[in-house]
């Protein structure tokens, strides 16, 4: 069902201004935090409130809190804003339209971890989005808001915009790191993990947008309250990008625990006349695809990994009989070869070798033995033997389509399409 707990208001309103923010409740969160909550208390409604990351693998943003070490070294909060997922846009939604939650949320979260300061990291290509959110912090500031003695009390915290170079690797936790500090963005290897050594060698919580926009709901109507939406391991809304064969494709924020079907069928008012649904890549282009047989599973984190899939960003990228899941598989390939950072071996050679044998099979090239081909370079590649994640995220979808559409590999290493080879609509 759509609930709209971040995206109320943003039809009528322009919540980029701080009085039209300010006057549909805005800041009163932070007013209530910093007139009466000690750091404590809103950590802990953070906690009972059993907020999961919105950004990928859903862990608890209490727990990442917690484990930031007491050693009286500065500690760092990064926003991270990159959302270079394909098929992902809420993020960018967030950013433009409702920047003050955003900033709202990262006070909250500093006052609750006593951070020194936030940088929000912004994809290179959201410029309009920079612009928005950076005279955003200047309008706060102005009002008092952020900057020193916030609302007359004890609590000080500035926050500072940035904006990558476009890279698709600057969305890991590490390499975003080393991209804020001037170098190239390559991942780190860990241990240390952020909360122990991040940004500058201190203490670093790294969260999603959209993760951090949830702090003002939960402190001003407490931790019970957003525990009490949706499923209770995976509580509150989630804003999903539904493109492709759809009708309304756009954002649609819904309550968790939301049937698949719902979301697509309703809400994104169903696959354009004529056409079947053939299957759904649920998190973008890292996601192992849906098949119909499971579009009635519920949006929540644990669900969808009990059909081996994932939530992530909720980037959904819908797919008809029209899509070719090989041509899907290279237009992947040829992405993931492309945005390695090279670091790792596994990655470096096999995102550059995935691509090379796609590429022959998409254009009537093929060998024998190239789906086998394929099964073995997603061995090499996945399983954790890169240094970060983008190795197994670049042979996610591939082995899950070599499951559910081997057929179709198998016809193009015969220099065969089974189905019309037009590329997906991605809008």
């Amino acid at each position: 069902m759509i609930r709209k707990l971040l995206t109320e208001g943003m039809d009528t309103h322009d919540l980029t201004r701080l009085d039209v923010y300010r006057g549909r409740g805005g800041y009163a969160a932070l007013a209530k935090a910093l007139g009466g909550m000690s750091p404590e208390d809103v950590f802990n409604e953070v906690k009972t409130s059993n907020l999961r990351g919105r950004g990928g693998a859903g862990a608890g943003a209490a727990f990442k809190w917690s484990t930031l070490p007491n050693d009286g070294r500065p500690r760092y909060l990064i926003l991270n804003g990159d959302e270079s997922e394909p098929g992902s846009f809420s993020g960018r939604m967030l950013i433009e339209r409702n920047p003050h939650r955003i900033i709202e949320g990262a006070l909250l979260a500093a006052y609750a971890c006593g951070m020194a300061k936030t940088f929000v990291y912004l994809r290179g290509e959201f410029y309009e989005g920079y612009a928005i959110l950076k005279r955003a912090v200047e309008m706060a500031r102005d009002a008092g808001l952020v900057g020193e003695r916030i609302l007359g009390s004890g609590f000080s915290h500035e926050i500072v915009v940035h904006r990558g170079a476009g890279a698709y690797i600057c969305g890991e936790e590490t390499a975003i790191m080393e991209s804020l500090e001037g170098k190239r963005g390559h991942p780190r290897t860990k241990p240390p993990f952020p909360t122990a050594a991040g940004l500058y060698g201190m203490p670093t919580v790294i969260n999603n947008v959209e993760t951090i926009a949830n702090l003002p709901g939960i402190v001003e109507n407490g931790g019970a309250w957003f525990a009490a939406i949706g499923p209770e391991k995976s509580p509150g809304t989630k804003i999903c990008s539904v493109s492709g064969r759809v009708r309304r494709p756009g954002n649609y924020e819904i309550e968790m625990g939301t049937p698949l079907r719902e979301l697509i069928e309703e809400h994104a008012g169903g696959l354009e006349p004529g056409h079947e649904l053939q299957f759904i890549l649920p998190a973008g282009a890292s996601s192992a695809l849906i098949q119909p047989k499971d579009l009635d599973v519920s949006l929540d984190f644990d669900s969808m990994m009990a059909i081996r899939s994932m939530l992530g960003s909720a980037g959904m990228l819908v797919c008809d009989e029209r899509d070719c899941p090989v041509h899907v598989a290279y237009l992947g390939a040829r992405f993931y070869h492309h945005e390695s950072c090279g670091k790792c071996t596994p990655c470096r050679e096999g995102t550059g070798w995935t691509e090379k044998v796609l590429y022959r099979m998409e254009h009537g090239q093929g060998r024998p033995g190239d789906t086998e081909r394929l099964e073995q370079l997603c061995q090499g590649i996945g399983g954790r033997k890169c240094l970060c994640l983008l190795g197994d995220f670049s042979v996610t979808y591939l082995q899950s389509a070599l499951r559910a559409f081997r057929d179709a590999f198998v016809a193009h290493e015969h220099g065969s399409c089974p189905m019309a080879r037009q590329e997906v609509a991605i809008r």
